[in-house]
């Protein structure tokens, strides 16, 4: 029987951009309505969707070998897992998502102290519960099921959720407490299946090509040829990723230089690098950028 490593791709709003993620890493994840195992062209990866809040209870389980989720949710599960990579995306923004305490604007409540007693609603039970023990504080903390910005004054005093931007908070006319948690999605893997030798190697792979595409966001490959008299001031034009690499050319007067910049630079940088005495400037596009 040939080796198969259980895989968990996050159901839900980070879906898509983990499907995305993985085809810039060069796997190519198809989703069908009706399924919740998800095709992918590699014959040794089993994919399964699973809600971004029960991944790390699955892989801590062994029913997944690994998986994607938010730190979050590794810390509201109090799941013991192997963290094999911090991945730094999102489906807004590259910033880490917060799990914020908050009350109506015009609450008198004005710090954690004044919740005893209070209900609070939130997503987030467990991870709420040991925030208000450390701050010796006893409230009814309530599961909420989902439109939690809502629920302030009539259905909780007070609610923990999580946001990226903050927009639907201040839409909502909700004012942050105070900032209970950051969290980014990791990379995740079961301890005994990553004691496995294959399966080690298996996972190591996938991330290190999903850490080069994430390397690659936002950057372009530009390569020109320049005079060799002229080499030191195109150089101290370029804001290199490590350090420009320079070849020779057949012509010995000429070398060509291959570099990684930011794309939104490269608008400003030709003009000048051009002007430097660069020339067969050449912008091409990255999939992957592995250090």
């Amino acid at each position: 029987m040939s080796n198969i490593l259980k895989l968990g791709i996050p159901a839900g709003s980070l879906q898509e951009a983990t499907a995305e993620l993985f085809r810039r890493a060069g796997y190519k994840i198809t989703f069908s309505s009706r399924s919740y195992y998800p095709t992918i062209d590699d014959d040794e990866i089993e994919c399964l969707l699973i809600r971004a809040q029960e991944m790390a209870r699955y892989v801590e389980d062994g029913v997944l070998d690994c998986g994607l989720t938010g730190y979050d949710w590794i810390v509201e599960n109090g799941s013991d897992v192997y963290e094999v990579a911090e991945l730094v995306f999102s489906k807004v923004s590259r910033r880490p998502v917060r799990w914020v305490l908050c009350v109506p604007e015009d609450s008198p409540i004005k710090s954690v102290k004044d919740l005893q007693g209070k209900r609070i609603a939130t997503e987030a039970v467990g991870m709420t519960t040991r925030y208000l023990a450390r701050h010796g504080v006893t409230a009814k903390v309530e599961f909420s099921w989902g439109a939690t910005e809502v629920k302030p004054p009539k259905l909780a005093d007070a609610i923990v959720e999580v946001t990226e931007t903050g927009s639907s908070l201040r839409a909502n006319h909700l004012r942050i407490l105070d900032e209970i948690l950051q969290s980014t999605t990791r990379f995740i893997a079961n301890r005994q299946a990553y004691a496995v030798a294959w399966k080690k190697q298996k996972i190591d792979d996938i991330v290190l090509m999903l850490q080069g595409a994430m390397a690659a966001e936002g950057k372009v490959g530009l390569m020109m040829n320049v005079p060799r008299e002229k080499l030191a001031s195109v150089i101290s034009l370029l804001p290199a990723l490590q350090k420009p690499t320079v070849s020779s050319l057949s012509d010995a007067d000429w070398v060509d230089v291959n570099t990684i910049l930011d794309e939104s630079t490269v608008r400003k940088i030709i003009p000048r690098l051009k002007a430097a005495g660069a020339r067969g400037i050449v912008e091409y596009p990255l999939s992957k950028v592995i250090d």
